[in-house]
Parts: structure tokens; C-alpha cells; sequence
């Protein structure tokens, strides 16, 4: 079904991305490991939410129903994602070279997935569900402007870029 895939494109960029962000001047391992363990939460709901979609999208749904889960799903990444940008904010900024920056990059970045997240919820929400051809070539509409706002949400680090904090996430545990 078109719009299983579609939910599937939309949410893979998600479950791709390996964050890191900040905590009150701590050093690079417990800074990471912080927000390591704030985000892992966050990219399990994210997979819930985007399993229990597809189950639900490849069954026979009528599109009020699709639309149902569709607003659900991207409620819940909302909100997810709100309370993972929450939990790196307490992190705090790492005690590296540019960790302001470092720290500033991911919150924006959580709070461009939280607000991609929640435009498309309210874009869902506001389809007409017939005719039913109409809804879905509208919800690819909706998923492909949430892609694009999730790509632009995407962390630069081409300036904030830090040996101390590659090493920490690439070593701890809390971070694989």
C-alpha cells in the first residue's frame, strides 16, 4: 500500500540518526553518555510508533482509519521527540571546544524533528478522507513536506565537529 511506504520513507531518516547534545560544562564521556541515554528512549518510541503504524497501514483500513493512525503516529513522534530534546537540554553543554554551539546545534535539531512532527500531524488531521485516491496523493504530500522539514532539521556538523565527542559516542556503551 503507497502509503505504508510512504510512512516508511518518512520515518526512516529517524531511526538512522545517532544524536549527541549537552550538559552544564561536563566533560565529552559523561556529556555523551547523558544524552546518549536520553535519546535512546526516544528512537525506541519512534520505531514503536512507525512498527505499530505499518501493521496497522497494510491491513484493510478505510482511510478515516489511516488517517486516525497517521495523526496518532505523528503525535507520538511529536511528543517524542519534545521529550528527547527536553532531556539533552538538562545534559547541560559539553566542556569541549565550541560546546555552546555543539549543545545549541542538537536542541535545534530535536526541536526541527518535534515541530516536522507536528506539522504533519496537523496536515493529516486536516485531509478529507474521500475520495480516496484524493487522501492518499494528499497524505504523500504531507509525508514528502515532512521529509523535506526533517532534512533541513538535520544537525550540520561540518564547525562542530569534536574529536573528544566522536570518541565518547563512538566508545560508550550507552551510545550503539
Amino acid at each position: 500500500m503507497r502509503a505504508a511506504r510512504t510512512i516508511s520513507l518518512a520515518l526512516a531518516p529517524v531511526l538512522a540518526v545517532s544524536l549527541g547534545a549537552c550538559s552544564s560544562e561536563h566533560g565529552a564521556q559523561a556529556w555523551a553518555a547523558s544524552v546518549c541515554t536520553a535519546l535512546s528512549p526516544w528512537r525506541s518510541e519512534i520505531d514503536t510508533l512507525t512498527t505499530r503504524t505499518q501493521q496497522q497501514m497494510t491491513s484493510k483500513t478505510t482511510p478515516g482509519q489511516a488517517k486516525e493512525n497517521l495523526v496518532r503516529l505523528f503525535d507520538g513522534a511529536e511528543t517524542a521527540s519534545e521529550k528527547a530534546r527536553a532531556d539533552v537540554e538538562k545534559a547541560g553543554v559539553p566542556d569541549v571546544t565550541n560546546g555552546k554551539a555543539i549543545a545549541a546545534g542538537f536542541l535545534g535539531s530535536l526541536a526541527g524533528m518535534r515541530d516536522a512532527y507536528g506539522t504533519a500531524a496537523n496536515g493529516i488531521d486536516a485531509l478529507a478522507t474521500s475520495p480516496t485516491a484524493t487522501f492518499y496523493d494528499q497524505v504523500g504530500k504531507v509525508v514528502d513536506k515532512l521529509n523535506s522539514e526533517y532534512e533541513q532539521s538535520s544537525l550540520d556538523t561540518t564547525d562542530l565537529d569534536s574529536v573528544e565527542l566522536r570518541q565518547a559516542f563512538d566508545s560508550l556503551p550507552e551510545c550503539q
